[in-house]
């Protein structure tokens, strides 16, 4: 691979795989509101938010960290009374009592107001806010941590696209089209020649999930998905079969935690640690199992990370079509790489996840996600063992392609084509649940 080429690799990872606390789009509601209170230079009195339905639906039912509060007011009122921007994703890894406090009070005294928008990208969040007839304006669009406009009393200090470009906003980078068109063997070429810098960050992503999931293995979180699954296995498979089952297990125990508001930091892909979790610890666990060293675990790593991120190119990072699904795509490949397999053996497993578990919705970041995560690696397995059997469907079966990148696209119609009814629907029913909690 050319140098080039390889350096717009690197600066996708650099640019991608970062740490996050709690999820991602509470996190990127305070960092939103900490912005536009650091730009006001008070104490806000009134804050107005306008967002997409889709930051509305993943920031509803989630835990926020060190905070029994809940819901995409709550996220920014937190931080817009004490958020330290400086911190990114990881705005909410410290929460105050003074600063929990101030914020229910600005909720319980209406003074934090909400409305959804239409005709903005999926991840979308405005936070205005006023003091003493000073107003001020801070946009997080496209991507979780990316401001795309500020103002300060009606003036304009930065505006740029709602949706990145990222060869405009960073030249070390892939835009989005360029991303979006990666094709199996470009990322099977970078993963073999991958340098030494990539192969670190991807290490330590794998090390900082890995990290939650043990802690959440032993202990007692959301829906114990996890440890409930894992109480039977051991914790030094012996076999291939229990290798991808504890795999399973300790991804599902991340994502309890993670849900639940435990406040432990973890690696994200495409703006999710759902997702980084995803594609992350089960090739952890399989790579101890196979004995493999740690630069082999790092190119499997590469492979489904970058898998991960193309996928949510196409489908965009909000939508109704479930990331850990998409991710476990990226995990089949990982797999299927880690296993010394060819890139027509991952086209088998990436054809066999679409025609498994399409259509698997989001209905927001909450418990359940850990039971999605759960059935996405399990699935994983499952693709990249009848990969190597040969064992794949073929393009007469439904939505599957000739192959990978036929699939893929296919994929991508039913995410942009198909669900965004399924959006407006499952927010819909999310809505009518909160204004009417007897339902539940």
């Amino acid at each position: 691979m050319e140098l080039q080429r390889q350096k717009q690799f690197l600066g996708l990872l650099e640019k991608e795989l970062v740490i996050a606390m709690g999820c991602t789009e509470p996190a990127a509601a305070a960092l939103a509101g900490a912005k536009a209170a650091e730009l006001l230079g008070a104490r806000p009195e009134f804050v107005a938010i306008s967002t997409s339905r889709d930051m509305v639906k993943n920031a509803m039912g989630v835990g926020l960290p060190n905070c029994e509060l809940k819901g995409i007011q709550a996220a920014v009122a937190l931080g817009v009374v004490g958020g330290d921007c400086s911190k990114g994703l990881g705005i909410l890894s410290v929460i105050t009592d003074s600063q929990r406090k101030a914020a229910a009070e600005m909720a319980r005294e209406d003074r934090v107001s909400l409305q959804m928008v239409s005709e903005v990208p999926p991840l979308y969040i405005e936070v205005t806010v006023s003091a003493g007839g000073s107003t001020a304006k801070a946009v997080i669009s496209g991507e979780h941590d990316r401001f795309s406009h500020m103002e300060k009393d009606g003036k304009v200090l930065l505006d740029l696209g709602l949706v990145p470009d990222s060869l405009a906003e960073a030249s070390d980078a892939l835009s989005q089209e360029e991303l979006a068109a990666l094709s199996l063997d470009e990322i099977i070429d970078f993963a073999n020649s991958a340098p030494r810098r990539a192969l670190d960050i991807v290490l330590e992503a794998a090390r900082t999930n890995m990290a939650i999931a043990r802690h959440a293995f032993v202990g007692n979180y959301g829906l114990s998905v996890g440890r409930i699954f894992g109480e039977t296995l051991p914790f030094e498979p012996r076999t291939l079969g229990e290798a991808f089952a504890l795999g399973t297990a300790l991804a599902a125990s991340a994502s309890d935690a993670r849900m639940a508001g435990c406040p432990m930091p973890v690696m994200i892909n495409s703006g999710s640690g759902n997702q980084g979790i995803t594609v992350t610890v089960p090739l952890a666990v399989l790579a101890s199992f196979l004995k493999k060293s740690d630069d082999e675990l790092g190119r499997a790593l590469c492979v489904s990370e970058l898998v991960g991120l193309v996928l949510t190119s196409r489908k965009d990072r909000l939508s109704a079509l479930c990331g850990a699904f998409t991710a476990a795509i990226g995990t089949s490949c990982g797999m299927v790489y880690l296993m010394g397999g060819d890139r027509a053996t991952m086209d088998r497993a990436v054809n066999t996840m679409v025609g498994n578990l399409t259509g698997i919705i989001c209905d927001g970041a909450k418990m359940t996600c850990a039971l999605k995560i759960y059935s996405c690696v399990d699935a994983a397995a499952l693709s990249c063992r009848l990969a190597f059997k040969g064992i794949a469907p073929g393009c007469e079966s439904g939505i599957v392609g000739k192959d990978s990148l036929q699939s893929i696209d296919f994929l991508s119609r039913i995410s942009h084509e198909g669900m965004e009814q399924t959006d407006r629907t499952i927010l819909s029913i999310m809505m009518d649940k909160q204004r009417h909690v007897e339902r539940c």
